[in-house]
């Protein structure tokens, strides 16, 4: 799956990521003007050069970052990229930790509530644990999939993993004993993008998928809570009006629980409010922007960040104003992060025009059994114009032999003669009959002959 630029916060700790590099800088009004860069490109080789986890050569990738992540406390950062690595690295100060090998491309990565192991899921479907405490410990499978996963998570008491894959379903496994399923939460009807355990209302899951819904669950019954159709939100004077679209990011603002959620490829923010003790959602409306839109994050300080294909306003910062969620002049801290990404917008132009690859997720439907009914029937027509005599004869009073299809009729109104005429009609009808039938030649057809005049 390609990857378009990403973005990740986590306290004052903002990450922008795209193609090969990411930088590192913070949103706090100091004069900190620090700036942490990395380019996955210039990493060490590990001692498995060249191999994946199983010991096979494994081919060399593009070393475009694919997933990223920080911990819980902000204290770890962790990345997957095309060439089937995962960097670890510490935030405070920043520095890479390590440089592992994993057996397949990742698809998304999370660490434990504990900090003590990062979990990551691949193409395959599998999850594999990685030490953090042990930063160059080879990684352990967890569990698995029969299709490709394109979410993990964990639940914040660390107690199950939830993992979503491409066919429509989110399962719930015990963290201490993966092969043990809680439960899977079904109800959606194409591939499951995105799924966030709530922070401050652990019972609850939100999850998005290729079929336009956001859904609310009670994960550990596998119960669905409540469904919202994005489709009937749009506006219908958009141009993506008539599009499919998957979420590629939901990200929660705890102050007054409102959800974010952005799609691929279309340059709008849907915003939610979680009324939790109603078991819903509530929405509240739809942010615009004139230029694509690659991620969105929320501070808890500040408010939503907005990461846009734009040159000249790169990030924008958007906060409620009268209860309408809009975005606000720029700050001293958004002119120096933008400062920053204009000066490496090299790192981010190559996302342009790169969307997160849901578009080949969808369900394929193919209708051959009409192409193959057809075909059927126009051999069994063919096979019956062979079979079927080309020039029936005449019957002695002139009348001719009826042919139906699978089936031959005769009308004989002629007396049997001393000459024996009458026979050899019957005979020939007997050999017509009974190669249209497929019967052999042996095989005698009674043909009651009509009273004689």
């Amino acid at each position: 799956m390609a990857s378009s630029a990403g973005l990740a916060l986590c306290g004052q700790a903002l990450v922008v990521r795209g193609g090969s590099r990411f930088l590192a800088t913070t949103t706090a009004s100091s004069d900190d003007d620090s700036l942490f860069t990395y380019d996955c490109s210039t990493a060490e080789k590990t001692s498995q050069e060249n191999k994946g986890e199983d010991g096979q050569p494994v081919e060399k990738g593009s070393d475009t970052i694919l997933a990223s992540t920080f911990s819980k406390s902000g204290s770890y950062f962790a990345l997957t990229d095309d060439s089937k690595r995962l960097i670890l690295f510490r935030t405070k100060p920043w520095q890479c930790l390590s440089v592992r090998t994993v057996v397949r491309r990742c698809t998304a990565l999370t660490f434990t509530a504990s900090e003590e192991k990062v979990l990551v899921a691949d193409k395959s479907g599998d999850v594999y644990s990685f030490s953090v405490l042990e930063p160059h410990g080879c990684g352990k499978l967890e569990l698995g999939h029969l299709s490709m996963l394109l979410d993990v998570a964990v639940s914040p008491d660390d107690r199950y993993v939830l993992t979503a894959d491409r066919d429509e379903k989110i399962r719930v496994s015990w963290a201490l004993a993966p092969h043990n399923i809680e439960s899977f939460c079904l109800g959606h009807t194409e591939f499951v993008s995105r799924i966030f355990v709530v922070p401050d209302h652990p019972e609850l899951l939100l999850s998005s998928s290729g079929d336009c819904t956001l859904r609310l669950w009670d994960y550990r019954h596998g119960q669905e809570l409540h469904c919202c159709h994005l489709t009937s939100l749009q506006e219908p004077a958009g141009p993506w009006s008539d599009k499919r679209f998957a979420a590629s990011r939901i990200s929660y603002w705890s102050r007054d629980s409102c959800v974010a959620l952005l799609c691929d490829s279309v340059p709008v923010v849907y915003v939610f409010q979680l009324d939790a003790p109603r078991r819903q959602l509530v929405y509240r409306q739809q942010l615009s922007f004139q230029h694509r839109v690659w991620d969105v994050a929320f501070e808890e300080s500040q408010g939503l960040w907005v990461l846009q294909d734009c040159r000249d306003a790169p990030l924008v910062l958007c906060r409620p104003v009268d209860g309408r969620w809009q975005p606000v002049p720029e700050n001293a801290t958004g002119k120096r992060v933008c400062t920053h990404l204009r000066g490496n917008w090299a790192m981010l132009e190559g996302s342009a025009g790169v969307d997160n690859g849901f578009s080949s997720l969808y369900k394929a439907t193919f209708d051959n059994m009409t192409t193959y009914l057809k075909k059927k029937e126009e051999r069994l027509q063919q096979q019956l114009r062979k079979k079927r005599p080309k020039n029936p004869s005449p019957g002695p009073n002139g009348q001719a032999k009826k042919h139906t299809t699978g089936k031959c009729t005769w009308n004989t109104h002629t007396e049997i003669s001393p000459t024996g005429h009458t026979c050899d009609s019957l005979h020939k009808k007997q050999d017509i009959y009974q190669q249209l039938r497929g019967l052999p030649s042996s095989f005698q057809v009674y043909t009651p002959f009509p009273p004689s005049h």
